[in-house]
């Protein structure tokens, strides 16, 4: 899981910058791409196995996984590294109130603890002013609901698909949504929507190298991620994933990114306690 962490932030790296000579929409496309070829070539030498029947929630599980990770590019792009791996680790903070909404999982007095104290970080990092958030906070809030909906409904879609017919809705989708968005986008005059807007550019010289890496590590990050969880309990597991925060961080100093201030800090360091609380339960 520590080198799961590692790549996922070498990943958001090379998003970072990628994202330079194109727009996030198509930063998205990129990334999953590698992983349908990937998850397609696996299914071709091992068929797919599974009862099935529940096609609209797999589209559900991939259609929110693929507007999450626009939110998360985009902010990738357009904030510091570390603050928007952040917003995507408070999936786990949102995936626990719904798993109690829609699947009635119980939720103890710890878990409502841990809640308050991660929806408390979020406020720290955002800083809003007044009750007036940022589009980046907004994006950032969202990619932590958009993943922790798509990841809730995996619990249920295990049931009756192959984990590879899952993973493989959302790259689909991941890859198939930002090339239906890349058609419309010339004929759409609204700039508050540029973060599922823009035009393609083919890459050319070094950021072919960036589109590469990025793809590469994001495929060896899930392969690990996979790994680690099919080893050990999940709890401790998703508790030593939330490195992840502290290698963006590391990574995005690298990249010219500030060091966060003492509040945003803290926020982070709330949203980490909580998010370990909520996956060790």
């Amino acid at each position: 899981m520590l080198l799961a962490s590692f790549f996922f932030a070498v990943m958001g790296a090379f998003a970072k910058l990628t994202s330079d000579s194109m727009s996030s929409l198509e930063v998205v496309f990129f990334r999953n791409v590698f992983g349908v070829a990937l998850v397609g070539f696996a299914v071709i030498r091992k068929p797919m196995k599974h009862v099935g029947g529940r096609p609209f929630l797999l589209f559900f599980r991939g259609f929110m996984g693929f507007v999450a990770l626009l939110a998360f590019f985009y902010n990738i792009a357009h904030i510091s590294l570390g603050d928007a791996m952040t917003f995507s680790k408070t999936s786990p903070i949102f995936t626990a109130i719904f798993a109690w909404l829609f699947l009635q999982e119980k939720l103890p007095k710890i878990g409502w603890l841990a809640i308050l104290i991660g929806f408390v970080g979020i406020v720290f990092i955002t800083q809003p002013s007044g009750l007036m958030f940022s589009k980046t906070d907004l994006l950032g809030i969202f990619s932590g609901i958009g993943a922790a909906l798509a990841y809730t409904s995996v619990r249920e879609l295990k049931k009756y698909y192959d984990t590879r017919a899952i993973v493989l809705s959302f790259m689909t989708v991941g890859t198939v949504g930002p090339l239906l968005l890349l058609l419309i986008s010339p004929y759409v005059e609204a700039p508050e929507l540029d973060f599922m807007l823009g035009a393609f550019v083919m890459p050319s010289g070094i950021v072919w190298f960036y589109v590469a890496g990025m793809g590469l590590f994001a495929t060896f990050a899930q392969l690990y991620m996979t790994k680690a969880y099919g080893e050990s309990q999940a709890g401790i597991v998703g508790a030593v994933s939330y490195t992840n925060i502290v290698f963006s961080i590391g990574v995005g100093l690298l990249l010219g990114d500030a060091l966060p201030d003492f509040i945003t800090l803290f926020g982070i360091i709330l949203i980490i306690i909580s998010g370990i609380l909520v996956v060790k339960k």
